[in-house]
């Protein structure tokens, strides 16, 4: 009896301890599932990271290429017609001719589509023209290196990008040995300095992942500060009002006319109203320019200006 009655206890035991064991394996188990997902993702992260990182650009410098040499900041737009690679028969620009003289304001107007994003990207030499040339000073843009013409033209988009990190820090992307002092001035320029000056840290404040802290029109003026900061001889602006409404548009329209002062620049607006006094108004149409002249010129040469004119309001 004894001898039975031990074995059944043992056999209680060993199911209990083989019940822990299995709980316990039921665990792992479950953590192992809830994390696969995660780790999958992971590995398929990197190996886009990885495929990204292989990738060589489309342009390249070519061997012992030269520096661009800025004097006066003229750029030209000679004959070039351009095709997005991948779709080669489709010119965005055909025959498209522009000369901006230094210190001057040309504005790209027309339809989406119609080749003025284009324009610029060619100018930054993100792309090369499938034929003609795109100069500065004289200057072939395929001769020079792109870090070089990148350095000599600031650009302010639509929606500048802002990093995680201090304001100082976003505004050193420019110039990295930047003084305190110089970025306030930068700021205040940009019209920028009267709400930074509130923060408790002042430049030294926390922006957020992608300036998130940030009304939009905020973000537009801590861009062109950034841009004022580099100082450079050339500027595109590339739709930098078009997602503001009218009181943070008429506070980033007064920082731009400060930044185009005395530098050449190439202004890309759906906006009329905002480019009114530049020195000349380029309407492109289909890859080219249709008619050319300042803002009181083309409201009697060019029908197609009118309209644009008539649909915003601008008189």
């Amino acid at each position: 009896m004894a001898g039975a009655a031990a074995r059944r206890v043992r056999g209680r035991g060993d199911v209990h301890h083989r019940g822990v064991l299995w709980l316990r394996g039921a665990s792992s188990l479950t953590q192992v599932i809830t994390t696969l997902p995660e780790v999958i993702a992971g590995l398929t992260a990197g190996e886009r990271a990885a495929e990204l990182l292989d990738e060589q650009p489309s342009v390249q410098d070519r061997p012992k290429a030269a520096g661009l040499t800025v004097t006066s900041g003229r750029v030209a737009f000679e004959n070039v017609s351009f095709a997005y690679p991948g779709r080669l028969s489709r010119l965005v620009l055909d025959d498209f001719n522009l000369t901006i003289r230094p210190g001057h304001t040309v504005a790209l107007v027309g339809p989406s589509g119609a080749g003025k994003s284009t324009a610029a990207q060619l100018l930054l030499r993100f792309f090369d023209p499938t034929s003609g040339r795109v100069t500065i000073d004289g200057q072939d843009l395929r001769d020079i290196t792109q870090a070089s013409v990148r350095a000599a033209v600031g650009i302010v988009f639509q929606d500048s990008p802002l990093m995680s990190g201090t304001l100082a820090r976003n505004l050193r992307l420019a110039k990295p040995d930047a003084t305190d002092e110089e970025i306030e001035y930068a700021l205040e320029a940009a019209n920028a300095w009267d709400f930074v000056r509130t923060w408790e840290h002042g430049i030294h404040t926390e922006l957020g992942e992608r300036g998130v802290t940030l009304s939009g029109g905020q973000r537009q003026r801590i861009a062109i500060a950034r841009v004022m900061l580099k100082d450079p001889a050339i500027v595109v602006l590339d739709e930098a009002t078009s997602a503001l409404d009218a009181t943070s548009e008429r506070a980033v329209q007064n920082a731009l006319n400060r930044l185009l002062s005395d530098r050449t620049s190439l202004v890309i607006a759906h906006r009329l109203a905002t480019i009114r006094n530049a020195d000349r108004i380029a309407v492109v149409e289909h890859g080219r320019i249709a008619d050319m002249g300042t803002h009181t010129a083309l409201l009697k040469s060019s029908a197609t200006y009118r309209s644009y004119c008539r649909e915003q309001s601008v008189a």
